[in-house]
């Protein structure tokens, strides 16, 4: 466990005294800012589907094997409106940036939900690693281009009746008319298009700018389901970097090895609560 005192002072003092702050996003962040995928939320946009098929939380809905096409798409126009399209409740990510806005810094996340562009954070200083709720992509797939769906999506939302969308709203594929796909990492057909490749190689930029020097390496609600992509290289890179300072806000799951104890903050809680972004209920 973090052995330094784990306040918030201790870590707006950490940000203040950074050169360069690297930000790891995931989904425990978007939760903080109100993007939940159950409870009230889930029974406000997907009562229907609950009732008919018996599944409690958006992201089980997302796997679920929906009859038809029609159907499917019904859910998923929804699930990506109410995550994508609408802002979350509370102002965590733009009270986030107003933190990091004068610092040099790069956010590096497995969200898909757009929360970061959307509260103001630098398109090039942003890496979405897993995808976008914002964009289609074939399939198959038949090329690496991918396709924004805010029209469309808006235009599904507006036009289902009876959990079904109009057939003539099904999106295919403009080359090969194969059905179009979400542009999410799920298995080897996940399409890494010309944006992606970009926002790879800034982020790799930007860390091979800052193996010294003080770096402040700040994780925000990312769990154990991909560890791999933020949680472990953040403490190899602390373990490296003398200067470098872990912070790690997270419920229930905010620890770090040993190895960087005596330069790390970790704290279990809500992310808006613990830096004093999200407004009390």
């Amino acid at each position: 466990m973090c052995s330094k005192t784990a306040t918030t002072q201790s870590i707006k003092e950490s940000l203040q005294a950074a050169d360069a702050v690297v930000i790891g996003a995931g989904a425990g962040l978007s939760t903080s800012a109100g993007f939940e995928y159950s409870g009230e939320r889930f029974e406000k946009y997907f009562s229907d589907f609950a009732e008919k098929y018996g599944f409690h939380d958006m992201y089980s809905g997302g796997f679920y094997p929906h009859p038809t096409p029609e159907e499917q798409w019904a859910y998923w126009s929804r699930f990506v409106y109410v995550n994508r399209y609408m802002d979350p409740p509370k102002p965590v990510y733009q009270q986030l940036f107003e933190l990091v806005k004068d610092k040099d810094y790069f956010v590096l996340t497995t969200n898909v939900d757009h929360c970061f562009q959307k509260a103001g954070f630098d398109k090039k200083r942003l890496f979405y690693t897993q995808g976008d709720y914002g964009l289609f992509q074939c399939s198959k797939p038949c090329d690496m281009d991918t396709y924004d769906n805010e029209a469309v999506i808006r235009q599904m939302v507006e036009e289902q009746k009876d959990m079904r969308v109009p057939t003539e709203l099904i999106p295919h594929c403009p080359k090969c008319g194969a059905p179009m796909a979400m542009n999410l990492r799920a298995d080897d057909t996940f399409v890494e298009d010309v944006g992606w490749l970009a926002a790879a190689d800034r982020y790799s930029h930007f860390i091979r700018s800052h193996k010294t020097g003080r770096v402040l390496f700040l994780e925000l609600g990312v769990g154990y389901n991909t560890p791999g992509i933020i949680k472990y290289p953040f403490w190899q890179m602390t373990a490296e970097n003398l200067e470098a300072v872990y912070v790690c806000i997270n419920r229930g799951q905010a620890l770090c090895p040993e190895e960087i104890s005596k330069r790390a903050i970790c704290i279990n809680g809500d992310i808006g609560d613990v830096l004093g972004l999200s407004e009390k209920r």
